[in-house]
């Protein structure tokens, strides 16, 4: 409904009770306005549609990416998204990314831990809790602030800037947008999965992303040690995801499958096979293994049998079986083509750098069997980004036969190159990357899993240097209170950014003259008016 029609519904309300007669019908519309989500299953739902929508959009066209920022608190969330609007005018295309490694490392009541899956499964349903919450009341803000602008444009008398204002309300795009929520490896068996998917449904996710890894093993995708399960197990996990999404009514629920097998080189389980060519006799067809006599076979070993010949995978003394060497790519693919024929909605290839051709190789084969296959892609800051593209364009200029006497391959993170010819062509490599690896090798979103946990320590750390040290308070004005003025940076008001202003509002509509407001006169945050 228009603002209109909502405050229409809301006089004939009031007017058929007779005990209303303090209620304001227009007060009652501003509220409601302000409140658009009632529960998270109805953000879950609307946020679902926004991503089925870009789906198709991306399909139609790739250079129509979608992205995402990770976040640890409701206020970075929030701030990420006003920012968005602030620059862009539009949420299109842009999410929200909640990191298990962050919540390990920052919401965690035992302190920080390693994204090892040791955190409080209920932390994350609880983060996502807190996300939206603080959407929804950037959404209560805005709006605030234009209902004050058309009040004062009515005083004025200026009947085209009121219909203007109004128009903007009536338009007003909501500050909830989807997030993609990591379920790390689910957290125990199948029914635990369940569980906590539908925690984090009805919290709000409209999008959950698991992992492959045995939960009890999980590691986090750039560290060593790595455990894979057979696929059968991963998928009793992935179709709990979609129970619990349509239990719940979110039908168009998204599903993010991240396989770790690029960079996991062992398994706990050998997998149980039926038939020669099976998805478990494929699995166990990775395993390295040695060729043995019947009568070698010695207490506690575990044996297979493929074409006529006994073999003994090798065990570590982990208890863990270890795959053959160079088998990452191919685990990857089958992992990859099996998620998306059995409920994956979108794929994760885990890689140890970010190199467009490495994930394009493996998602051409992919294709060759579903060619609608999309990817969530991680620019994970424990990626080198310098590094890793000047070392890929140093090694591109060597096959051409390009000159590069001037450069230091063991050294070209060296700020001595930041000016040279090979630095602005990596730079410009990182720029395009992700547009060009859209196009290249089907990713439709590309997210920073921890980007807030990065700037939170890089400023702090700014701000301590100049604030203990010679600048004293001049550290703060310079390096953070007169930047927020000139750019506009919203919580510079940071009474108005909690809420003061709203529970004005409230006071006004509850009280009328009698209101006790905190937004008068002396409150010092006139001072940044201009």
């Amino acid at each position: 409904m228009t603002y209109q029609q909502q405050i229409g519904g809301a006089r004939d309300l009031i007017g058929g009770q007779a005990t209303w007669g303090g209620i304001d019908a227009e007060a009652v519309a501003r509220m409601r306005l302000q409140n658009r989500f009632r529960t998270g299953l109805d953000i879950a739902r609307y946020t679902a549609a926004i991503m089925r929508r870009d789906m198709a959009a991306y399909d139609a066209d790739p250079s129509a990416y979608t992205q995402s920022l990770g976040c640890w608190h409701g206020f970075i969330g929030q701030q990420k998204v006003i920012s968005i609007k602030k620059h862009f005018g539009t949420t299109d295309r842009r999410y929200l990314y909640l990191s298990g490694w962050m919540v390990a490392a920052l919401r965690s009541d035992f302190g920080p831990l390693p994204d090892q899956s040791m955190h409080e499964k209920t932390s994350v349903p609880a983060l996502i809790e807190e996300l939206y919450t603080f959407l929804r009341q950037a959404d209560a803000r805005e709006l605030s602030l234009l209902f004050r602008d058309l009040d004062h444009t009515r005083a004025a008398g200026n009947d085209i800037e009121a219909q203007r204002l109004t128009q903007a309300i009536d338009n007003h795009q909501t500050h909830v947008v989807p997030i993609i929520a990591d379920i790390d490896a689910g957290f125990g068996n199948a029914e635990a999965t369940y569980l906590l998917a539908k925690k984090m449904i009805e919290a709000g996710a409209c999008a959950l992303q698991i992992e492959n890894q045995v939960s009890d093993e999980k590691q986090c995708g750039h560290q060593d040690g790595k455990v894979t399960v057979p696929h059968e197990d991963f998928l009793a996990k992935v179709r709990a995801c979609r129970y619990a999404f349509l239990e719940l009514g979110v039908d168009d629920g998204i599903i993010v499958t991240r396989t770790d097998s690029l960079g996991a080189g062992l398994t706990k389980q050998i997998a149980y096979s039926k038939a020669r060519g099976d998805l478990g006799d494929r699995y166990n067809g990775f395993l390295d293994c040695d060729e043995i006599d019947g009568a070698e076979v010695g207490n506690g070993d575990v044996v297979i049998s493929r074409d006529g010949k006994l073999l003994r995978p090798k065990r570590l003394p982990s208890n863990l079986f270890q795959f053959r060497e160079g088998t990452g790519a191919d685990r990857c693919v089958l992992d990859c083509i099996t998620s998306l024929q059995n409920g994956a909605d979108l794929l994760w290839i885990e890689t140890e750098k970010p190199h467009i051709e490495q994930i394009a190789s493996m998602v051409d084969r992919i294709r060759e069997v579903v060619p609608d296959a999309k990817l969530v892609y991680n620019n994970s800051p424990s990626f080198n980004w310098t590094l890793n593209f000047r070392q890929q364009v140093y090694d591109a200029w060597v096959e051409t036969g390009r000159d590069v006497s001037a450069y230091d391959r063991a050294r070209l993170m060296s700020v001595d190159y930041d000016a040279t010819a090979l630095g602005a062509e990596a730079d410009e490599r990182i720029r395009t990357f992700q547009k060009d690896a859209a196009a290249r090798a089907g990713i439709f979103h590309h997210l920073i899993t921890l980007p807030t946990y990065h700037t939170a320590a890089l400023s702090t750390d700014n701000l301590a240097r100049e604030y203990f040290g010679e600048a004293g308070m001049l550290g703060y004005v310079k390096g953070v209170q007169r930047k927020e003025i000139r750019e506009g940076i919203a919580c510079v008001k940071h009474q108005n950014m909690s809420g003061s202003d709203i529970g004005d509002d409230h006071k006004e509509y509850f009280a009328g003259e009698a209101a006790l407001k905190a937004g008068g006169a002396h409150n010092t945050m006139n001072q940044f008016a201009a």
